[in-house]
């Protein structure tokens, strides 16, 4: 498994535990960060990504997210509404 495989299902398990929509931007697309295969597609393929989160436990899942993706290394802003 690569690094970036290892990344995905780490990020989708993640973003799992909580029940805010949680959505990364990278350039027009949006991707449920929750499904794994959209994040297959994306995550090889572009640098920038913007992450939006809405829902009753948005805090606690932007704190989570931004940790994981900058634990691989990952770059996002996180944007706040």
């Amino acid at each position: 498994m690569s690094s970036n495989n290892v990344a995905v299902v780490e990020i989708a398990q993640i973003a799992g535990k909580f029940t805010s929509s949680i959505v990364l931007q990278a350039d027009n697309k949006y991707i449920d960060v929750k499904s794994i295969l959209g994040l297959f597609t994306t995550l090889v393929s572009h640098k920038d990504y913007e992450l939006h989160v809405h829902g009753p436990d948005a805090e606690e899942a932007k704190v989570a997210m931004a940790e994981v993706f900058a634990k691989h290394g990952l770059q996002i802003a996180v944007i706040t509404e």
